[in-house]
């Protein structure tokens, strides 16, 4: 993915600009561009350990990130225990990389439809197949679901299943990173104030 240009963060005789969020929409793909990048989602496990793993970004509305999976995976059982998350997107090409923390919420009905019908053909039949039960499966036997599943459905517009849940993340803490050839690299942490303000400050990289 190529990152649309916009404000260096680290150019150390610019000010860093004031909203992050603003910022942040000058690094993400707009709600017109479809899906995003794949980001990297932290939570805090069930046995107190941290989880991770990659989840699509469905959308940046300018104020929250989505992100969509199983109603029946680990990551909403640890979501419902502690609505907090980190995500980390990086790129690498790009030599940046944005990491969020915030609180999670479900998102409505209508949010979580829009974005299943977003994905590509392979993604929404994922989300009906890929369960407890396919897992232990083999190769071959995943297949022939798939395939089953696939042509019983063909030429019809999937919808999401019963167990497609959808979340957003709002930002408390947002750091950006970016490289350089020539000098040190830093980042601008932002951190959300009670009154919903932002301080910023500069982290060595």
């Amino acid at each position: 993915m190529t990152v649309p240009s916009g404000p260096d963060v680290v150019d150390q005789e610019a000010p860093a600009p004031a909203d992050p969020l603003a910022l942040a929409a000058t690094w993400l793909p707009s709600a017109a561009d479809g899906p995003g990048p794949t980001m990297t989602l932290s939570t805090v496990g069930l046995d107190g350990y941290p989880a991770a793993r990659t989840v699509l970004l469905s959308l940046f509305d300018g104020e929250r990130l989505h992100f969509h999976t199983d109603a029946r995976s680990r990551k909403v059982a640890e979501l419902a225990a502690l609505p907090r998350a980190a995500v980390t997107l990086h790129w690498p090409e790009d030599a940046r990389q944005l990491v969020v923390v915030g609180d999670v919420a479900a998102v409505t009905d209508r949010e979580a439809r829009l974005a299943y019908l977003a994905r590509s053909r392979y993604l929404q039949v994922l989300a009906w197949v890929n369960d407890h039960a396919a897992a232990a499966d083999t190769p071959d036997r995943r297949r022939e679901v798939w395939a089953a599943f696939d042509r019983e459905r063909a030429g019809t517009d999937l919808q999401p299943p019963s167990t497609w849940a959808g979340f957003a993340l709002t930002p408390m803490r947002m750091v950006f990173w970016r490289g350089a050839t020539d000098a040190a690299s830093n980042r601008v942490a932002y951190e959300r104030r009670t009154d919903g303000s932002w301080s910023t400050a500069s982290w060595p990289g």
